[in-house]
C-alpha cells in the first residue's frame, strides 16, 4: 500500500508594505504551484502503486480534494497580484500627464 502525506497551508495575509507583500504572493504562487505539480506527481503514481483499487480510488480522492483547494488558493493569489498591479498601475497613471489632462493655454 502507498502511504500519501502532505500538508497543505493557507496563505495569510499580514501588514507590511506592498512590495513586500508583492514578493510574497509571488513567492506563495511558487509554492502552491509546487505542491500542485507534486501532488499530480502522487496522482499518477498511484495507479502504479500497490493496493487494493478501493484504497487506491480513496488515495486519488483525497489528492484530487486537495489540488482543488490548492486551485482555489492559487486563483485568489493569482486575483490578487492582478489587483495589486492594477493599483501600481493606477498611481503610475495618475502621476503621469495624459491627453485627457491637458490643458491649452493661449496667450
Amino acid at each position: 500500500m502507498t502511504t500519501i502525506s502532505t500538508t497543505t497551508s493557507v496563505p495569510t495575509s499580514g501588514g507590511g508594505s506592498s512590495a513586500s507583500q508583492g514578493n510574497s504572493l509571488a513567492a506563495q504562487i511558487t509554492r502552491i504551484t509546487q505542491q500542485i505539480t507534486k501532488l499530480t506527481q502522487q496522482l499518477k503514481d498511484i495507479a502504479s502503486g500497490s493496493g487494493s483499487t478501493e484504497q487506491k480510488q480513496k488515495q486519488q480522492e483525497l489528492i484530487q480534494t486537495q489540488i482543488k483547494m490548492l486551485q482555489a488558493q492559487l486563483a485568489q493569489l493569482q486575483r490578487q497580484q492582478v489587483e495589486e498591479a492594477q493599483k501600481k498601475q493606477d498611481a503610475a497613471n495618475a502621476n503621469a500627464p495624459s491627453s485627457g489632462r491637458q490643458i491649452d493655454v493661449y496667450v
